[in-house]
């Protein structure tokens, strides 16, 4: 792994950003895993998902960061294949879960803004663990096929990799043999990944902001507005990043060299939302605002 192509000599000013959102990204999870276990008032729905998000935010910017910061600071870039491939696959897979737990999110928006009194019929404990275990499933079944696919695949001897994580379709291009499948199954994937949640989540929010613009209570209306827009903060946040990386991928021909691949952008990708939606839903909900208040008055 060479780090950032073209940006090696910056290394190691690059690594203080991506530390410190690294360890702003487990302390903010952190802290909010345990202040969910702790207040019972937060045991709902809304925050069973968020704390779902927070555990895939924690293994996800985990599983590259202290590598990451290994080769910027130690010029540690060697990798086994199997910590390698290890990399990938939690990196990958639970980028899928993460999407899924934004489309199950903004699914209890939905319930909660436009069926209101059956929120706590639908939204039971076994739906939301249902949920949790059905986004899991599918990240296990799209990635193991991808990750026994490249296993199988020979290594050109000199095995270098433009980037500072192991990136699937990276490694494709390591193989001596004809990769043609895999590459097909993974962009495949991932198209159907990011189309269908977004498609989904799209739809959520397009009845959510119809019921309301429908609400005739100004405070209705701006309580609603506000937690929506959290979810819908958390998810730009995702999505964005990853879908400029993509196109950045594809559309490169006149662009620098670190950022042809959108390599630094794809760090940034992996590293930004996990540091940044603990804030995100930490400042702007209420909940949690409230929840924060109480264990600081507790301990006084």
């Amino acid at each position: 792994l060479t780090g950032i192509p073209g940006l090696q000599h910056l290394h190691h000013w690059i690594s203080i950003p991506f530390c410190i959102m690294y360890l702003v990204a487990l302390a903010g999870n952190s802290t909010f895993l345990c202040m969910i276990k702790a207040d019972p008032s937060l045991h709902l729905p809304m925050f069973l998902f968020l704390s779902m998000l927070a555990v895939i935010d924690l293994v996800m910017s985990t599983s590259i960061t202290p590598k990451m910061l290994g080769i910027f600071w130690f010029h540690s870039t060697a990798i086994s294949l199997d910590a390698c491939l290890t990399q990938m696959y939690f990196v990958h897979a639970f980028s899928v879960m993460e999407s899924g737990v934004l489309v199950a999110m903004a699914f209890d928006r939905y319930v909660a803004i436009c069926n209101p009194l059956r929120y706590s019929s639908i939204l039971t404990s076994p739906i939301v663990a249902a949920l949790g275990l059905a986004t899991l499933l599918r990240a296990v079944v799209f990635m193991s096929p991808l990750t026994f696919q490249i296993r199988r695949l020979p290594l050109c001897s000199l095995a270098v990799m433009d980037h500072s994580y192991c990136e699937h379709m990276a490694m494709l291009k390591l193989a001596c043999r004809d990769a043609a499948f895999s590459n097909t199954y993974s962009l495949s994937v991932s198209t159907y990944v990011v189309s269908f949640d977004s498609l989904l989540i799209a739809l959520s929010y397009t009845l959510i902001l119809r019921a309301v613009l429908s609400l005739s209570s100004p405070q209705a209306c701006k309580k609603a507005f506000s937690t929506s827009s959290s979810h819908l903060c958390i998810m730009a946040l995702f999505y964005i990043p990853g879908l400029l990386s993509m196109y950045m991928e594809r559309y490169h021909q006149q662009l620098p060299h670190h950022v042809r691949g959108g390599d630094l952008l794809a760090d940034l990708y992996l590293l930004i939302p996990p540091a940044f939606n603990p804030l995100i839903y930490g400042i702007r909900m209420k909940q949690i605002r409230d929840g924060v208040r109480r264990a600081i008055s507790q301990r006084r």
